[in-house]
């Protein structure tokens, strides 16, 4: 698929699967940036809703650290920074610019497993991981 530029919506909007709205105004659509699945959406409107923030959205970043150099961090905040990505669905999910360029190609979704439910990220950047599970390398 090929980028689309269609014009300047209200700033650091964007849908997920749709329209993509970077820090410079721009929009795009469709992308292979970061996807977030129905799942992952609604799992954040829930959480949300329980903590009693509905307008609340869940930060995901990479952060430095682990056994293999990096590490996925969750959080729920109430407001996006003013240069993250914003994906939008049931939901919201902040992304900050120096997390998004090593989740190029990612997608989060909400999984469901015996052993516990939790947010999982594919990410196509990741080479190997470590023994806990926790941490990545990037090659």
């Amino acid at each position: 698929m090929e980028w689309l530029e269609i014009g300047r919506p209200p700033p650091y909007i964007g849908k997920s699967r749709s329209l993509l709205t970077m820090p410079d105004g721009t929009v795009t659509a469709p992308t292979p940036v970061f996807d977030v699945t129905p799942r992952a959406f609604a799992q954040v409107a829930e959480i949300a809703a329980r903590e009693g923030r509905p307008q609340a959205g869940l930060r995901v970043a990479v952060l430095a650290g682990g056994c293999s150099g990096f590490q996925y961090s969750f959080g729920l905040e109430d407001a996006p920074a003013e240069d993250d990505l914003v994906l939008e669905g049931q939901s919201r999910v902040f992304v900050d610019p120096v997390s998004l360029d090593l989740l190029a190609g990612a997608q989060l979704d909400w999984k469901e497993e015996l052993i516990g439910a939790h947010f999982a990220i594919r990410n196509p950047q990741a080479v190997s991981g470590c023994g806990c599970g926790t941490s990545f390398s990037i090659g």
